[in-house]
């Protein structure tokens, strides 16, 4: 976690431990404390996090003791589902209900070319982008490592995908590195060869920028695709646009980018929320050429998702057109991405949840 964590809400300590947060060795060892084997801790982890099983009863490879003990003095986590929208594009949204009674969205987007979960790390966002209707709801909590991978979990279950290969975003609602610990933490679960075994090549963690959890990022075994929520290409523009840039300014950023490990053929992502007379004009586009030079870069152009309360609107498709063709022209690869999910309120920027009552 960063110095930004300033007495915000973080979900109530169980009496019994959450074996959806654990990892394999670490569940391995409490088996061990309840009078199992060791190798029973890795079965319990698949039955988790690879079969989607929960109830104790229903792990007929562990002996019926163990069972037993587990039941008794453990609980395994899991959000419930308590809508599921379904766009006109097939596009799907589900509102997910933690322990605690708050709620978080996350999003199941198909044929991107691979299916792809979109997943959150907090209860709202601290960031306060200008842009993003997350941002207003204003950070409730952190999420655990547990209801983060939990989610996976969940969709992977709901939309029959246990089996089946499918990409990880976490691009859902909150800062994934202002949750850093985490989040990371909730990768490697989603990640381990026992569970759903994820490769970090199927997986993309977005962040607007927060610079110590991006430079332990570049130090970590299981490393995510990254994207930059870039958003501007002047100090004055950032600041009002994506507020963190007051703390970790524009330069700071990219030239944290310029040192970020890459392997080869990887590429580091900038999306670009494209706003009507805000940032959208040729000239931007000549400067982020010129901010993007010599990084191995690619550029995901947004135009706005419009929501009540956003104060900006989207661009013309003609004003869109040009600014990519000023950066395709500098050979810079660049898409324009197609909104999903906007009818329901799941595409970029648009996800957000009343406060329920606690």
């Amino acid at each position: 976690m960063t110095e930004l964590d300033d007495a915000i809400d973080v979900p109530q300590g169980a009496d019994r431990p959450d074996l959806a947060g654990l990892t394999p060795d670490e569940l391995s060892s409490l088996v061990v404390e309840l009078g199992g084997k060791p190798f029973q801790g890795k079965q319990l982890f698949r039955w988790i996090h690879k079969k989607g099983v929960t109830d104790f009863s229903a792990m007929t490879t562990l002996p019926k003791p163990l069972r037993a003990a587990l039941a008794e003095r453990t609980v395994v986590s899991t959000p419930e589902v308590v809508r599921r929208d379904t766009s006109s594009d097939g596009t799907t949204k589900f509102l997910l209900r933690l322990a605690d009674g708050r709620q978080i969205e996350s999003v199941f987007i198909p044929d991107t070319p691979s299916q792809t979960f979109c997943i959150s790390t907090q209860v709202g966002c601290a960031m306060k982008c200008g842009f993003c209707l997350t941002g207003t709801m204003g950070l409730t909590r952190h999420l655990t490592a547990a209801e983060i991978a939990g989610q996976v979990r969940v969709l992977a279950r709901e939309l029959d995908f246990l089996d089946t290969p499918f990409n990880i975003v976490v691009m859902g609602m909150g800062e994934p590195l202002h949750n850093y610990d985490a989040t990371m933490r909730a990768l490697q679960l989603v990640g381990s060869e026992e569970g759903l075994h994820v490769s970090p090549r199927r997986v993309t963690l977005s962040t607007v920028g927060v610079l110590p959890g991006l430079q332990k990022l570049a130090e970590e075994p299981y490393m995510p695709n990254l994207a930059i929520s870039l958003h501007a290409t002047t100090e004055e523009q950032r600041d009002r646009l994506v507020p963190i840039n007051r703390k970790y300014t524009l330069a700071q950023l990219m030239d944290a980018c310029r040192r970020f490990p890459l392997k080869k053929r990887s590429r580091i992502t900038f999306e670009y929320v494209m706003l009507a007379g805000v940032n959208d004009t040729i000239e931007d586009a000549r400067r982020l050429v010129r901010l993007l030079n010599g990084l191995k870069a690619k550029v995901n152009l947004l135009p706005l998702n419009e929501a009540a309360g956003i104060p900006y609107r989207r661009p013309s498709d003609e004003t869109v057109d040009a600014f990519a063709q000023v950066l395709a022209n500098a050979h810079i690869t660049v898409s324009v991405r197609k909104s999903r999910g906007r009818d329901i309120r799941a595409a970029c920027g648009q996800l957000a949840v009343e406060k329920p009552a606690i």
